[in-house]
């Protein structure tokens, strides 16, 4: 709708011009908003004021000026006014409204699809959890995200792809095979010291006894270098698996999944390592090899390979972003936890000493989840295995409950998510709250048909028996869907979606209090058919972007 309607202001100002009002040796770009105060009009717009001093006039001489020619024009808008030192507010006739309705319900799904992307190739790497333990909710929170993010992108014209990358080299891999190998012994009765830096949890446990059932008692014949070998392979392979399958219950799928042991066994490591060291941006210091990552912005230069020969994970990381870069992404969104914040200079500057544009690359911070029941926090901890897993609260409130709650805030913000207020299904549960306003559209169309009224009936129907202010304010909400879509897209905020949801089905559920639906009137009821059936699209399309259902019953 806005442009529409910068497209009415940009027609007006070139008249201006030509009837000899403005100069106009460069056209502004011309914003349309909505004013803060509704009575004001449908639109607004400061473009008089933007012009002033190139043109050397008042603003609101400008803003007069223009307002005639948009109001001379007639047809779609019913009036421009000058408001201030020079706004320009504009209001829309009713049939305006009727008619950008009636092409968003021909839309069906496609309505909210946008172009903004125009196809640049985007990679979303979300998650890449070690394969250490299961998912916690801190990984759920950002694999909704991820996820959401993905889907949103796609709407608004870009080609997204989703990836994994599996951390399946370095100490933490050995460290959980050594834990898995003194668990698998400590089952068959031998008495073990268990490191305290072991991985503690009881799916340790549960990996050791699977082993025992399948093989008994030979992997203790084995030399300890073999033995540990086998059980970091079978525990990395069973808790990925792990990682997978409660992923996609989550309804989170990818793309692509990555070993980062490939860029070891290709030798991308050590080729860009070598690369690095070729342009002078690599130097050796305290027997360490040394990446002067300090000139680039960042705080401090950063180890590559440690001195006792070890290579960091950070080496590894190089090679992994080239690689994506050399597969022709023209934007990489990384979602990292908050406590990696002060990674992300380090990377920016890599990307730098190899000659890539900054804006290639962006790191989405996902903070962290404080998981509470009964009003006391739940402690959370990998290692020591006292953490509730993602499974387990989504075995607890439900795939819907989990999504939303984990998106229903701006991703760099902390989370409190509130298990019992997941679970109600009152309208102070934001996920019931949305789901009943599709389930009651539902049924307002299960009513119409019991009365005699089919699709075809309202699918065409004249729409001039809208006249409520409650039925404009809705349409106005609805048609206001592309924005939030091509917003959210734009500024990788996923939080939008959520938020324009619930601010829809609140003006829905009030206009449903004071107005039937299905009503005496015919043409009436039809009408309102058609305007309830766009609403009941929208949101399911929003819905389905966050990865949620729109129940028809509740």
């Amino acid at each position: 709708m806005k442009d529409i309607v910068k497209h009415m202001v940009v027609q007006a100002l070139n008249r201006v011009k030509e009837q000899g009002g403005l100069s106009l040796e460069a056209l502004p770009d011309v914003v349309v908003e909505e004013p803060k105060d509704e009575a004001l009009g449908d639109f607004a717009s400061t473009v008089a004021m933007q012009l002033a001093k190139s043109e050397k006039k008042n603003p609101r001489e400008i803003a007069e000026k223009i307002c005639t020619e948009i109001e001379s024009e007639g047809g779609q808008a019913e009036s421009a006014t000058v408001a201030g030192p020079g706004f320009i507010n504009i209001k829309m006739t009713q049939d305006f409204f009727r008619q950008q309705l009636r092409e968003a319900a021909g839309l069906g799904k496609d309505f909210g699809r946008c172009h903004v992307g125009e196809g640049k190739r985007v990679l979303v790497e979300f998650v890449s959890a070690n394969p250490t333990g299961p998912l916690h909710v801190g990984h759920g929170r950002g694999a909704a995200v991820g996820h959401a993010l993905s889907c949103i992108l796609k709407m608004a014209g870009f080609d997204v792809s989703s990836e994994y990358y599996i951390n399946d080299v370095g100490n933490q891999m050995n460290t959980l095979g050594r834990s898995t190998w003194l668990r698998y012994k400590e089952l068959l009765g031998e008495t073990v010291q268990f490191p305290e830096e072991g991985y503690q949890g009881d799916y340790i446990q549960g990996i050791a006894k699977e082993i025992i059932d399948r093989d008994g008692r030979s992997h203790l014949e084995k030399n300890e270098e073999d033995a540990l070998n086998f059980f970091r392979l079978y525990a990395t392979a069973s808790i990925l698996e792990g990682i997978k399958e409660d992923l996609k219950a989550f309804r989170v799928e990818y793309d692509h999944w990555f070993s980062e042991q490939i860029l070891h066994e290709d030798q991308s490591v050590d080729q860009s390592l070598e690369w690095l060291r070729d342009k002078g941006y690599i130097y050796d210091k305290d027997d360490a090899t040394w990446l002067k990552t300090s000139d680039f912005d960042d705080d401090a230069d950063r180890v590559l390979i440690k001195n006792d020969g070890e290579k960091t994970y950070f080496c590894a990381d190089i090679a992994y972003h080239k690689n994506k870069i050399d597969r022709g992404f023209n934007m990489i969104l990384d979602l990292w936890g908050a406590d990696h914040h002060g990674y992300v200079p380090r990377m920016q500057s890599v990307l730098k000493m190899m000659g890539f544009d900054e804006d290639v690359f962006k790191v989405i911070l996902v903070q962290f989840v404080a998981l509470r029941r009964g009003g006391e926090k739940v402690s959370m901890s990998t290692r020591s295995g006292e953490f509730v897993t993602l499974a387990d609260v989504v075995k607890e409130v439900g795939v819907d409950a989990t999504r939303f709650f984990f998106l229903m805030r701006s991703s760099d913000s902390h989370l409190d998510f509130d298990l019992e207020l997941a679970k109600k299904e009152t309208p102070e549960n934001p996920v019931y709250y949305i789901q009943y306003a599709h389930a009651r559209i539902c049924n307002l169309f299960r009513t119409a048909e019991e009365q005699g009224y089919r699709a075809e009936d309202w699918a065409n129907a004249d729409l001039g028996p809208l006249t409520e202010n409650a039925e404009f304010a809705l349409i106005k909400k609805i048609l206001s869907f592309p924005e939030c879509i091509e917003k959210s897209a734009l500024s990788q905020e996923v939080h939008r979606i959520p938020f324009y949801l619930n601010d829809l089905v609140s003006i829905f559920h009030n206009y449903y209090a004071h107005h039937r639906i299905v009503t005496d009137n015919p043409e009436l009821t039809r009408a309102r058919l058609f305007l309830i059936h766009t609403l009941r699209n929208v949101i399911a399309s929003g819905l389905a972007l966050m990865g949620v259902t729109a129940p028809e019953k509740m």
